[in-house]
């Protein structure tokens, strides 16, 4: 089956040179000149992977990857280099970061390299199904969580979690293990795609946000602990 490709670039002259790469590696392309209109496409039609341009026109590329990450793998592309750029797009749970100018076969690379653990990340997961649900449902007895397997999404009192990938992954390890302090280095290998280009404070700002979500269903309780000089865990 041919992977389908959404390209989000205003720059007609990048968006052609891109578009035409990836249809000549074999991969299908749409291309939306606007954040707006990514979301719009993004509502009608699935796709595999999109490449995400920081600078659009009316909506700042990182409030449509908020807006989209959880449907789909997203490489960013920016035409700032800097490394702040770099660890805010990483932070917010990209699956890859490319600065322009760029070698198109360098991004063709990259797209086919995010895919391939995409999907072994999924046939990891369905291979696991059973021992996640007892484990899930084991969660949710004891701490009042329930981890979907399927739709990857968690619920937290009966209420669904807004998540984006990144904290799905952060959180389901936590309730996986209720009790076990993990370590920021072991969270970001076990719930990072990139942990080697991550930082140790970008667990600290999800679980920051993570919390944000669960105060929102109940405000009187704080299921996840910290352990100063240590980590996080789940409360037994």
């Amino acid at each position: 089956m041919v992977q389908r490709i959404l390209v989000i670039e205003d720059e007609p002259s990048i968006a052609e040179t891109t578009t035409y790469a990836l249809n000549t590696d074999g991969f299908e392309t749409v291309w939306a000149s606007t954040g707006q209109h990514a979301i719009d496409i993004l509502q009608q039609q699935s796709f595999d992977l999109a490449v995400l341009d920081v600078g659009l026109p009316d909506i700042n590329g990182f409030e449509v990857f908020r807006q989209i990450n959880h449907l789909l793998p997203v490489i960013f592309l920016t035409a700032r280099s800097g490394e702040i750029d770099r660890i805010v797009g990483l932070e917010l749970g990209a699956d890859d970061y490319i600065a322009k100018p760029f070698s198109p076969r360098e991004l063709c690379a990259r797209i086919r390299t995010v895919l391939r653990r995409v999907q072994k990340q999924q046939t990891q997961a369905q291979e696991a199904v059973p021992t996640n649900h007892t484990r899930a449902n084991h969660a949710n007895k004891q701490n009042n969580f329930f981890i979907d397997e399927e739709r990857k999404c968690i619920q937290y009192l009966g209420v669904m979690l807004e998540l984006s990938r990144t904290e799905y992954r952060l959180l389901k390890v936590l309730c996986e293990r209720p009790g076990r302090v993990f370590t920021r280095e072991e969270l970001m290998n076990q719930a990072w795609e990139h942990p080697d280009v991550s930082l140790e404070r970008t667990v600290d700002a999800h679980i920051k946000l993570i919390r944000a979500k669960l105060r929102v269903v109940n405000a009187e309780t704080d299921p996840i602990l910290t352990h100063r000089g240590l980590g996080y865990s789940l409360k037994e």
